[in-house]
């Protein structure tokens, strides 16, 4: 077990070591015992966190808020529109001053192209951890969350367990590819056969995907790739773990028109009564909400006994105070 993370930067899913995610992990699990008991336990007393956001959230803001006060501490909301970014505040200037304010910057920044390179810059001017709250390659806490899910519901060893990562058909805006990149990267360190299903337009990055196989492949487990433009019932198909949700066409173009005329292509890509009846009969569904309902899933499933998506919202807080907790 790797446990000394004082200090450390968490913006990339592969940040940590799988031995160190496994300390998250504990320490995760230990604290969400501690609040069921009212346990007191403020690790983080007179510490404070800067939460920066360039993008709206509701269970990242609320979960990192209260993780930060559970601790002990403080988190500072910083809406970007509210503060002179937009007038010259550059990354560095962010990373030095909010550094020498607060004990640790968390930042949301998903804008295509922009948001992992500003998080790099702030850590690289800052002297305190900045921690990752969703960009536009990565969203390791979501993915934490998500992995904490499903080893309460299935068990430490998820040797021959097959997670499908599938994109899903949405009517909003075109979302970022942030989750399924994260997951593809996480989950096969911890044992899951993965099988990531989405229509020919939606391809994940290059480097993404490659660094998932290496993954896979130095874990020995499987890693498929289904491009099909009906393939989600073949992904579906006998699978432990269903995680389908939408992403945007972001590789293939940038117009947001254009990607609506390409989304709206893919209409029948929801997860539905009979795709999740392809699954195992204990087969769980996840997502990291907020899910288009009746479009993205249907009521049924969301609502439905299969799905996990509130216990695995919950393990945001979790999961985020523990990384707070070992790198603050």
């Amino acid at each position: 077990m790797q446990t000394y993370l004082h200090g450390r930067d968490f913006i990339g899913d592969l940040d940590f070591s799988k031995e160190e995610v496994e300390t998250v992990l504990d320490v995760a699990f230990d604290l969400k015992r501690k609040r069921a008991l009212n346990e007191p336990h403020p690790y983080l007393r007179d510490k404070a966190l800067a939460m920066l956001f360039f993008f709206s959230s509701t269970r990242t803001r609320g979960s990192f808020e209260a993780g930060m006060a559970q601790l002990g501490g403080h988190a500072a909301f910083i809406e970007s529109q509210t503060t002179q970014i937009a007038h010259g505040d550059t990354p560095k200037e962010i990373g030095e001053i909010f550094g020498r304010y607060f004990d640790g910057i968390a930042i949301r920044h998903c804008d295509w192209n922009v948001g992992n390179g500003y998080l790099n810059a702030v850590a690289k001017a800052s002297r305190v951890p900045v921690l990752n709250m969703q960009c536009d390659v990565y969203h390791p806490f979501q993915c934490l969350a998500d992995l904490m899910t499903i080893i309460e519901k299935k068990g430490r060893d998820l040797r021959r367990k097959r997670i499908v990562v599938s994109w899903a058909y949405a009517a909003s805006y075109l979302k970022p590819i942030s989750v399924p990149q994260s997951l593809i990267l996480q989950m096969p360190r911890f044992g899951l056969d993965v099988v990531l299903a989405h229509p020919p337009e939606f391809e994940l990055m290059p480097e993404i995907v490659s660094l998932a196989q290496e993954q896979a492949r130095k874990f020995k487990t499987g890693f498929e790739i289904i491009r099909d433009p009906n393939g989600m019932e073949a992904a579906f198909t006998d699978a432990d773990i269903i995680y389908a949700k939408s992403w945007g066409p972001l590789l293939t173009t940038n117009d947001k028109a254009e990607g609506k005329k390409i989304q709206d292509l893919y209409k029948a890509w929801i997860t539905d009564e009979r795709k999740l009846a392809l699954a195992r009969p204990d087969a769980i569904y996840m997502h990291p909400l907020p899910a288009d309902r009746n479009i993205e899933v249907t009521d049924g499933i969301i609502d439905g006994p299969q799905s996990v998506v509130y216990d695995e919202a919950e393990n945001r807080l979790h999961v985020q105070k523990a990384v707070m907790a070992l790198t603050m």
